[in-house]
C-alpha cells in the first residue's frame, strides 16, 4: 500500500499539481517548471558538514560514480526502498538537538539512537549507499523549513524528479511538493562541493533543529 500511495504522489506531483483541490504546497508546483531543483552557482558549505568530513573523510571521498548523471527510474520498487528507508531511520532516531547531545550548537554525526534533522538525513544516505545507489544520486540539502528554522533533509535525485527524504514526515515526496525554502545541497559532481539553490545567496539559519515526534 505504501508504494502505491508514493506511486499516487508521483502522479499526483507531475500531472495534477495546479489543480483546484491541491493543498498549498502541490499549488507550489505549478511556480516550477522543472521536476528538478534548479541550481545557481557554488556555495559555502554548512560548517557541520565540514567538521563531519574531517572526522567521517570516507564518507566524502569522490566515487568512481562522482561527476556522472546519476539519475534512477523512480519504479515501484526504487520509491519503495526510499519509503522503507525513510520510515526506519525515522523510527529508529530518536529526536534530541546537538546541545543535548554534545553541548554545542552543530555537529554532524552518523546517529546510532538519537540525533538532529541532518543525521537522520546522513543515516539514509548511508543505508541507501550500502543498498547500491550512488552517492551522486543522494544529496544533502539544507532547508529553511514552514516556520523559517534551519532543516536538512537527503535529495534522491532520480529521472521522475528530485525526492525528498525528510525526518519529520514519513512521506517521501517531490521537492516541490514541500513547504520549504531550499538554500543550498552537494553537487552530484562532487560530495564535497556545495551549490546554492536560491538565487539570492545568503548564509543559512543553523540547521540544528529538533524534532518533536508526537
Amino acid at each position: 500500500m505504501r508504494v502505491k500511495a508514493l506511486v499516487l504522489i508521483v502522479v499526483s506531483g507531475l500531472l495534477h499539481a495546479g489543480s483546484a483541490a491541491a493543498d498549498n504546497s502541490r499549488i507550489r508546483a505549478a511556480e516550477h517548471a522543472s521536476l528538478y531543483m534548479r541550481v545557481f552557482g557554488q556555495a559555502i558549505p554548512p560548517f557541520g558538514f565540514v567538521q563531519f568530513c574531517q572526522a567521517y573523510p570516507q564518507e566524502c571521498r569522490p566515487t568512481p560514480t562522482s561527476g556522472r548523471e546519476q539519475r534512477f527510474n523512480a519504479t515501484p520498487e526504487r520509491l519503495s526502498e526510499l519509503d522503507e528507508v525513510n520510515r526506519y531511520v525515522n523510527r529508529l532516531i530518536r529526536p534530541a538537538t546537538d546541545q543535548e547531545l554534545f553541548g554545542v550548537t552543530e555537529r554532524w554525526v552518523i546517529p546510532t539512537d538519537k540525533g538532529d534533522c541532518e543525521d537522520y538525513a546522513l543515516l539514509k544516505r548511508k543505508i541507501l549507499i550500502e543498498r547500491g545507489w550512488p552517492s551522486s544520486a543522494l544529496l544533502m540539502t539544507v532547508v529553511r523549513d514552514e516556520l523559517g528554522e534551519g532543516h536538512a533533509v537527503l535529495t534522491a535525485r532520480t529521472l521522475q524528479g528530485d525526492f525528498i527524504l525528510d525526518n519529520k514526515v514519513d512521506e517521501v515526496m517531490l521537492w516541490y511538493m514541500k513547504p520549504y525554502e531550499y538554500i543550498m545541497r552537494q553537487s552530484f559532481l562532487d560530495p564535497n562541493v556545495w551549490v546554492s539553490l536560491n538565487p539570492q545567496a545568503y548564509s543559512p539559519a543553523a540547521i540544528a533543529v529538533v524534532r518533536n515526534r508526537q
